[in-house]
Parts: structure tokens; C-alpha cells; sequence
């Protein structure tokens, strides 16, 4: 099911542009990750999100390529993976080669990120770029051509669980405002500390991609209503 919501949220071409759902796969139960996977698909996930740490960008060490290569082995809809390590233009190949649809990198790890962005399109992958909370929203003014995704770090990147930083809000603003002043067809996700309360937040500054993880692997009633849960908030924001 596909939600479409506020007026803020439009594209280019002045339409309405969907709330996409993509739960991250940090937050899953890792004996039992292919089958958590079909379940947030089958619930209705959009994409599925996947976070790389390499202890050193971030202080946390999580998965690499041949779970990014499991993972597509099970699910049918997009892989978007997170680089959040240093120099991760080592490592852009291997990813694309195991399955990623679209591939982010930071601003902040990346001394030559325009040539970054080039190299995972010529990957074959949809190019994102992700900014940690204190980076300014200007600082992606000179290669939006180059830019599928924007990725707004709610949290403090490196853990899962984190609680969402209201502040960010005003960046995600901003960032809405250059991508349809530009009409540039860009994604724009928000990453860390999302729950039924603060995706209204998100998407009423202007975000149109949701990354969940706790509040769907972790949710009492199951993935299915972790994600139903987070559609119905946004379908009754009143409610």
C-alpha cells in the first residue's frame, strides 16, 4: 500500500510524491533474517534498508557485502545500502556486484564526493548522500545533479535506538525546498529514531522515505503492524 500525504511533499512535475517505508535491517533478528525480510516485504516495505559500519567512520562494526548478497536473495524490492565508512569508494563495487539498488555515501567521509557519486552510478546503482546531524544542508548545493538521495541523519549515526533529533527538522525543510526549487526528482530519507510520533515530523518537513528499525523489528505486535502502524500515522495524523 502506497500512501500520499501533505502538499509539501510533491515533486518536480508538482505531484504528489509517496511516503515510501524502509525498514532497516540493523534492528532485525539476524537468526532469523530471510524470513524477517519476506515478512516487511510481504507487509508492504518499499525498500529495505541496510546499514554498513566499519568501527571507524562510526563506533559500531556491522555487516558487509555477503549480507547485503543474502538479503537479495530473499526480497524482490529495492536494497538500500548505507555506507557509513571511511574511504567507501573501496568498497562500491562489491556492494553493486552483491545486489544494491541505490548505494549512499557520506559528505563527510568522502574528500572528492562528486567523483564518488559518478562511480556508484556507473555501478548501476541510484547515488545517495547522507549527512550527519551537525552537517549543513548547503553543503550539498554543488552536486545535487549528481544526487538520486538525501539522507537526514536523525541520530548520532552508529547505533540503532537512538531517540529522533527535532531539530533536524529544519534541515529536512531546507533540503525540500533546494530539490523542488532545482525540480530535481531527489529522495529525501530520514535515518534514526523514527516511530509513529516522529515520522509526522519527518514527512510534514518534507522527507518522503522512512527508515524504521526498532519500531518494526522490534515491535510487539510484529513487523506487519510495525509497518501498518507507521502508514496509519501517517494516513490520520490526528488520529
Amino acid at each position: 500500500m502506497v500512501l500520499y500525504v501533505d502538499l509539501k511533499i510533491r515533486g518536480p512535475d508538482m505531484a504528489y510524491k509517496p511516503i515510501k517505508i524502509a525498514p532497516s535491517i540493523l534492528a532485525a533478528d539476524f537468526t532469523r533474517l530471510g524470513e524477517e525480510v519476506k515478512q516487511a516485504q510481504d507487509a508492504g516495505a518499499d525498500w529495505i534498508h541496510i546499514d554498513v559500519m566499519d568501527g571507524q567512520f562510526v563506533p559500531n562494526i556491522t555487516m558487509g557485502p555477503l549480507v547485503v548478497e543474502a538479503v537479495k536473495n530473499v526480497a524482490d524490492i529495492p536494497l538500500d545500502v548505507h555506507l557509513m565508512t571511511v574511504q567507501p569508494e573501496r568498497f562500491i563495487g562489491r556492494f553493486a556486484d552483491c545486489g544494491a539498488d541505490s548505494i549512499t555515501v557520506h559528505v563527510e567521509a568522502c574528500t572528492h564526493l562528486y567523483r564518488v557519486l559518478g562511480q556508484i552510478k556507473s555501478a548501476g546503482c541510484r547515488a545517495g548522500v547522507a549527512l550527519n546531524p551537525h552537517t549543513p544542508a548547503a553543503s550539498l548545493g554543488e552536486i545535487l545533479d549528481m544526487v538520486d538521495i538525501i539522507n537526514v541523519m536523525t541520530v548520532n549515526p552508529g547505533f540503532g535506538g537512538q531517540e529522533y533529533i527535532g531539530a533536524m527538522n529544519h534541515k529536512i525543510a531546507s533540503l525540500r525546498a533546494m530539490v523542488d526549487k532545482g525540480g530535481t526528482n531527489i529522495d529525501i530519507e530520514v535515518d534514526g529514531g523514527i516511530n509513529s510520533e516522529t515520522i509526522l515530523l519527518a514527512v510534514a518537513a518534507g522527507a518522503n522515505v522512512i527508515i524504521a528499525g526498532t519500531c518494526v523489528f522490534g515491535h510487539a505486535g510484529g513487523i506487519a503492524a510495525g509497518i501498518q502502524n507507521l502508514r496509519q500515522a501517517i494516513a490520520s495524523p490526528d488520529a
